[in-house]
């Protein structure tokens, strides 16, 4: 039996020798690369000497009039239309009602609320109405405005503290005096009004009461008491209080001109006291119809106010 160990030395590798070009053995610079390598390949950008360039390397020489000879029509095409106009801008769009999250949708407003509180003032209305009454006008700022401050402190609406007294007429309607102003405050460089109020000044000692529409919230009514008047319609719709049960505050309860003329209101005004003075509030600015609205009803609390005195 045989195996490879049975054979003769011809492939134990004791004949291998190394490839010449690996041993060193090989010539420095074997003629035949020496003369490649000196021979340029075909294609090559040193064959063609320093001067040579890519195709479409040189740009056209620097003529003046080179476009115009290729393009005839430009000329005609820079001219501008004078009828071209720029396109709206996005802020010319209308302004758009915005609501919901991310203003999407347009908000769903109360129309009582949005009649409320949108500013109807007609200041140069009202001051030529109480012009043409023979009331007097001023700006708020005279010493017989000063009570007019502490009046406003006590209202049961809160206007903020930088508020005032503003385009204030005095005058007489009927039998009773009465002084009408808004409430400003500022806004940026102007003054807009949120509140006007009408007063009529007491004589002699002033009940403390308010009485104010039933849907509206209230505050600041520590220590006020509600009277009701015995009739259920008009109880539903307006509330009393005050700060004790005296005969004043029970008649102007119980008076039936007060009751007609509040229930065919649209419940928009409050009344209170303070400052020796009966007032009347309303969420927006003076004029002609809101005086003559607030003095009918500043009249008939008067009188109820005033009967059996």
């Amino acid at each position: 039996m045989s195996s490879p160990r049975d054979r003769d030395g011809a492939d134990d590798g004791s004949d291998w020798q190394e490839p010449a070009h690996l041993s060193g053995d090989e010539p420095a610079d074997p003629p035949n690369f020496a003369d490649r390598r000196r021979q340029p390949r075909d294609g090559d950008h040193t064959a063609q000497g320093p001067g040579w360039q890519p195709p479409g390397w040189d740009l056209p020489a620097a003529e003046p009039d080179r476009e115009r000879r290729s393009d005839p029509d430009r000329e005609r095409r820079s001219e501008v239309d004078p009828s071209w106009a720029p396109p709206p801008s996005p802020t010319d769009a209308p302004e758009r009602q915005r609501g919901g999250l991310f203003g999407s949708r347009p908000r769903t407003r109360d129309p009582e609320m949005e009649r409320a509180f949108s500013y109807e003032g007609d200041q140069l209305g009202a001051q030529s109405w109480a012009l043409q009454h023979g009331w007097t006008v001023s700006d708020g700022s005279g010493p017989q405005d000063a009570a007019l401050i502490d009046l406003l402190a006590s209202a049961p609406v809160r206007p903020g503290k930088d508020a005032r007294p503003a385009g204030v007429l005095r005058g007489r309607a009927g039998a009773v005096e009465l002084v009408a102003f808004d409430v400003v405050y500022p806004s940026g460089r102007q003054w807009v009004a949120t509140h006007a109020i009408t007063a009529a000044p007491l004589l002699g000692a002033v009940p403390v009461f308010r009485l104010s529409p039933a849907r509206l919230w209230k505050h600041g009514t520590t220590g006020l008491v509600p009277l009701l008047s015995g009739d259920e319609a008009f109880d539903g719709r307006w509330q009393l209080l005050a700060a004790e049960d005296g005969p004043q505050v029970r008649r102007l309860a119980q008076d039936p001109a007060v009751h007609g003329l509040l229930l065919g209101t649209d419940d928009g005004d409050e009344f209170w006291t303070g400052a020796g003075h009966v007032a009347a509030v309303r969420p927006d600015g003076h004029r002609p119809q809101l005086i003559e609205h607030h003095a009918r009803l500043l009249t008939a609390i008067v009188a109820a106010l005033a009967a059996g005195v």
